[in-house]
């Protein structure tokens, strides 16, 4: 009875053990699985990738797309894609199915269609394809990414979507099972040997084994010798030891990670609210083409090459450039814009609009290094060069982390001896005035004496101003005043002031005269009723932070003819 009892162990444990091991191998799960996107979804010129599907499961995600014609596919922050598709209808994944077959979208209606959103400085990368597209989703920095799928705004983007995962590999059965099956064999081995000696016993006892018996008895007061039996109970608790351990090896790692929940912020959602508006990589590709832009406009005198790429200050400052060039030989063209020598880049971590930020640069044609401000006035419009400001000689280009920095509002002076439009004021008095209150409170280097020329030169045309009155100003241009924070806790401020020089004649039939260049747009020399001339100055001021006893200290300037008129 006993032996059959063994033998029934043993197939048990055979078949446990086989289950076990099947578990691992035959029937163990795919190493990835795919689910695509429903045949019946709504169709939408645009398509969202939600992040949390990059995590869903640790590894490598695919992506397979099937399209009529040209498509693409743009890697963003969540925020900026959002704010990219604004109010257009949309498709976004946002999942997978319990069955692991289809991915679950989400349609929001909206505007029919969109701009194309190809080349938007939004993207940190894009895919383009015809036809079909094997993706492999790779994050370009830390934080949260998504994907935005489209063709050109105005046709549904492709809806034949699939993704490929890593599967949960982990068989949690197989090392209970292995185990339990080498349990059963051994313990059918350990009972088909006691029922062995049993019969072994009952078969009479011979002197000689009655003898044999004695040699091998322990003797008085030790402990027996481990019997066949003891001995495969050891073995057996050994193997079980060791599977135990393996089991619980396995069993930790086939603990799934946490995955994000579609409730709260993550961590990295929050991280992403403070994060730089630019990577490196993007920022040089829009430098680039800023550069190429101005280039472009620069050697053909033409500012409809600029409007791409060029607003503000500086498009109208290089309009006029044009059209006085195009007349006075002579006159000085405006400092190239160089992407070839990148000094440092200056990068806002704010997420809202408009954006802004700067980058230093001296490449050929560069006789100092150049501030470059550029703004993104709105998600759909790109970065443009609003003003180029180059540096002082002698002076330096305060501290500022290229991974991110503040922006502050021009009225903000927290941690500030003043805020950003306080100093821009104090500027423009002090260029208009020779006991400005601000006289020692805003300085420049000795060999960089912006300040000192404008008063001197002021004071001169005043004085040699026989036939005429004139008069000078400096009004800072609110809107265009930009704040950066600097490492130290003080701040860069950037902006425009206007400059204006007025002059009429003293008496009836007295003349004025302008030169060349303010001709070129007045359309003549000479006035007998008056004139205005305006300027457009760059400028850029370090403020110290608050309790230090430094003056702040103008960094850049420059300045560009924009408006001459008779009166």
């Amino acid at each position: 009875m006993r032996l059959k009892t063994a033998a029934a162990l043993v197939l048990l444990g055979l078949l446990t053990l086989l289950a076990g091991i099947g578990q691992r191998t035959i029937w163990a799960p795919s190493e990835t699985f795919t689910a695509s996107v429903p045949a019946d979804s709504a169709a939408a010129p645009l398509t969202v990738i939600d992040q949390k599907l990059r995590t869903l499961h640790e590894g490598p995600v695919k992506i397979t797309v099937q399209g009529d014609g040209n498509f693409m596919l743009a890697t963003g922050r969540p925020d900026d894609v959002s704010a990219w598709v604004g109010k257009t209808a949309h498709n976004t994944i946002t999942g997978v199915s319990e069955d692991e077959k289809s991915l679950m979208v989400e349609h929001a209606d909206g505007e029919g269609t969109a701009p194309n959103p190809a080349g938007s400085d939004l993207w940190v990368s894009t895919e383009n394809a015809g036809g079909e597209l094997d993706y492999t989703w790779t994050p370009p920095a830390d934080g949260d990414w998504s994907l935005l799928l489209a063709s050109d705004g105005t046709k549904p983007a492709p809806v034949s979507v699939s993704m490929t995962f890593p599967n949960d590999t982990s068989t949690p059965w197989a090392v209970p099972l292995m185990v339990l099956g080498s349990l059963l064999i051994l313990g059918g081995i350990v009972l088909a040997l006691l029922s062995a000696r049993r019969k072994v016993g009952e078969g009479g006892d011979s002197g000689y084994a009655r003898r044999a018996r004695e040699r091998n008895a322990a003797p008085q007061g030790q402990a027996p010798s481990s019997s066949s039996s003891s001995k495969a109970t050891m073995v057996a608790a050994g193997v079980v030891a060791a599977l135990l351990a393996g089991s619980g090896t396995a069993a930790q790692a086939a603990t799934p990670s946490p995955q994000p929940s579609g409730g709260a912020a993550s961590p990295a959602a929050k991280e992403a609210a403070g994060s730089p508006v630019l990577l490196d990589a993007q920022f040089r590709r829009i430098l680039e083409q800023v550069s190429s832009a101005t280039d472009a406009g620069d050697a053909a005198k033409d500012a409809a090459k600029l409007s791409d790429r060029v607003a503000g200050p500086e498009l109208e400052i290089r309009t006029q450039n044009y059209k006085i060039r195009s007349q006075v030989g002579s006159y000085e063209p405006r400092m190239p814009v160089r992407s070839t020598k990148l000094l440092t880049t200056v990068v806002t971590s704010g997420r809202d609009w408009p954006r802004s930020v700067l980058a230093v640069t001296q490449g050929e044609g560069n006789v100092v290094p150049q501030i470059l401000t550029l703004v993104q006035q709105s998600p759909r419009e790109n970065y443009k060069l609003m003003e180029t400001t180059p540096l002082q000689p002698g002076t330096t280009f305060p501290n500022i982390s290229r991974g991110g920095t503040e922006t502050l509002a021009a009225s903000d002076k927290t941690g500030l001896l003043y805020s950003g439009e306080e100093a821009m004021s104090g500027l423009a008095d002090r260029l208009t005035s020779a006991d400005s209150p601000f006289k020692d409170k805003l300085v420049e280097g000795q060999s960089s004496p912006y300040i000192a020329d404008t008063l001197s030169y002021q004071a001169e045309v005043v004085k040699a101003g026989e036939n005429g009155n004139f008069s000078f100003t400096h009004k800072v241009v609110p809107e265009s005043t930009v704040v950066f924070r600097t490492s130290d806790g003080g701040a860069l401020v950037l902006g425009r002031i206007n400059f204006g020089f007025e002059g009429t004649p003293k008496a009836a039939g007295d003349k004025l005269s302008i030169g060349d260049d303010a001709a070129a747009l007045a359309g003549g020399k000479e006035t007998t009723t008056g004139m205005v001339l305006s300027f457009a100055e760059s400028m850029a001021v370090y403020l110290p932070p608050a309790g230090s006893t430094d003056p702040m200290k103008l960094v850049a300037a420059t300045r560009g003819l924009v408006g001459a008129s008779f009166k």
